[in-house]
């Protein structure tokens, strides 16, 4: 029996995980009241549904006139050996804010007032929660299918969690830097392909520019160096219990020279195996630079 608690900040996406953790054959109950956890918990273990092998309850603030009570059923249930595993789904306070004006919601704890102060509040009466949990998702830069690989990772196929994910961004500085960068890498020292007539329509994604950026060796003694540091890095950002790491590199329009470094550092982590970490990229501006026929 494997008995999942998927908890989390509103917004992050915990009714996502739960669909998809259904689609996965989970026996999925959504915010289940506190007290019948753990009576739900023990007839599961018991056999009273012996059809039954993997199960998935919803625990979130919309308990919260009974979420005091959720440590002492956690602690009763560890000691009467009915183990569970607590996936929490997290975003930063930025990504959480964009979301509930993206869908008109209003936060469970903003009442009237502003969404920031929800989300504040939430954050306090979870951090209990987050300190236990065996899974922390940090769905900020997660697309819809790379949450869902992430769940199948650890929940399907039962491979080792990585707690530390990172992205790799590339950016437009005319556009602004990435209010969610952690690293922030300028790359603009380098040739521009913009000025070049057969390049200037191609992006960083194009094997011409690829190979006419990193043809220079200041381009080529950069992303060693960068990988050198990055390398250095991640497991200590991992000892420190980061979970998501947002490396950005920006040139002037985020089309051609960001672009092609970004894929390579993306080559370069990938290509190691039993990694820590998990890696995606990610080009934000690659499509406001078009060239326009005239």
């Amino acid at each position: 029996m494997r008995f999942v608690i998927v908890t989390g900040m509103s917004g992050a996406g915990k009714s996502t995980a739960l669909k998809m953790l259904e689609d996965a054959e989970y026996f999925c109950v959504d915010n289940l009241p506190i007290p019948l956890i753990e009576k739900f918990a023990q007839l599961s273990v018991d056999g009273a549904y012996s059809e039954i092998q993997k199960v998935a309850i919803g625990v979130d603030i919309r308990n919260r006139y009974s979420l005091g009570e959720l440590q002492n059923v956690l602690t009763r249930m560890r000691a009467s050996e009915n183990d569970y595993e607590i996936l929490f789904l997290d975003a930063n306070d930025h990504t959480l804010i964009k979301r509930y004006k993206e869908t008109r919601r209003s936060h469970p704890l903003a009442g009237n007032g502003r969404v920031e102060d929800g989300i504040r509040e939430e954050r306090k009466k979870l951090d209990f929660l987050r300190k236990q949990a065996d899974y922390i998702l940090d769905t900020s830069q997660l697309l819809t299918r790379e949450l869902k690989k992430e769940l199948d990772r650890i929940f399907v196929q039962n491979k080792g969690f990585k707690n530390l994910f990172v992205s790799i961004l590339s950016f437009g500085f005319k556009y602004g830097i990435p209010s969610d960068s952690d690293l922030v890498f300028d790359v603009r020292f380098l040739p521009n392909p913009y000025y070049i007539d057969e390049l200037r329509s191609k992006s960083g994604n194009d094997h011409e520019v690829y190979d006419y950026v990193m043809g220079f060796d200041a381009a080529q003694t950069f992303l060693d160096k960068l990988t050198d540091m990055i390398r250095f890095l991640i497991p200590n950002y991992i000892m420190e219990g980061k979970n998501q790491l947002v490396i950005s590199i920006g040139c002037t329009g985020g089309k051609h020279r960001s672009v092609t470094l970004a894929n390579a550092l993306y080559e370069k982590l990938n290509s190691q195996e039993d990694t820590d970490y998990g890696l995606r990229i990610e080009h934000r501006d690659i499509e406001k630079d078009a060239v326009r026929k005239k």
